[in-house]
């Protein structure tokens, strides 16, 4: 498993006369095999920060990188799960889960795409179509097609935001038991600080391209609002946005 470290990341973007600096003097670690949220309002630089995780983007400045807890490989394999699921839809729940692996024999292929939907609670569904999946069942597709691959970070940018509030608290509790089952260095890109709470063993707020706070999530798996310290450690990240 991979931490991920940054030092010191500048991003600037120019535009005619205009300068944006998403990333200004970022310096943060994501340790390795947890799930980590990072919070902040339109513009703080919480998508510049999972770009540059995903190889999209390159700092101006800084270094960012992976370190091998168990010294086995320098480049680790990353995938990413959008706000939208983005399924193909003339295809399947099993041929949209096998597009991520396509590359492999089809056996393999088959082993793989059986293996995560077992793990997503989808076997069923298989042979569906995304017209006729509802919004949390799409989006664990989404979640599958990136497991599939056995990714060593996996990045979520707005995973659950689309949900409505029943549906996004029973996948909250899907995805815990699937990161129990298969951890990995995971960052929750969020604009929602009780789903931080939920969710993440850490939580960094950005602001002006850097981190302004950051706080530890001390309770256990699963966790609700009236988990004792829970709604106080909301009230007290909100603190930080007033």
């Amino acid at each position: 498993m991979f931490d991920i470290v940054c030092s010191g990341l500048k991003k600037v973007f120019q535009s005619g006369d205009r300068t944006s600096r998403p990333l200004d003097d970022l310096t943060v670690t994501i340790p390795a095999g947890e799930i980590t949220a990072v919070i902040g309002e339109s513009g703080c630089g919480k998508t510049t920060f999972l770009r540059m995780i995903a190889g999209l983007d390159k700092p101006n400045e800084g270094t960012l990188s992976f370190i091998d807890k168990d010294q086995n490989r320098q480049s680790p394999k990353v995938a990413v799960v959008f706000q939208e699921p983005r399924l193909f839809a003339w295809l399947t729940v099993r041929e949209n889960i096998a597009m991520a692996i396509r590359h492999l024999p089809k056996d393999e292929q088959n082993e793989k795409v059986d293996q995560v939907l077992d793990l997503v609670r989808l076997t069923k569904a298989s042979d569906l179509y995304p017209r006729e999946l509802s919004g949390g069942m799409a989006q664990r597709v989404g979640l599958a097609r990136a497991l599939v691959a056995s990714p060593d970070i996996l990045l979520l940018d707005e995973a659950f935001s689309a949900l409505d509030a029943l549906t996004r608290q029973k996948l909250y509790q899907e995805f815990i038991r699937i990161h129990k089952e298969c951890p990995m260095t995971t960052v929750l890109v969020t604009h929602d600080v009780m789903e931080a709470v939920l969710l993440s063993r850490h939580i960094h707020y950005f602001a002006s391209g850097k981190v302004k706070a950051s706080f530890e999530v001390p309770f256990d798996y699963p966790r609700s609002l009236s988990t004792p310290g829970c709604s106080e450690l909301c009230d007290r990240i909100l603190e930080e946005f007033f």
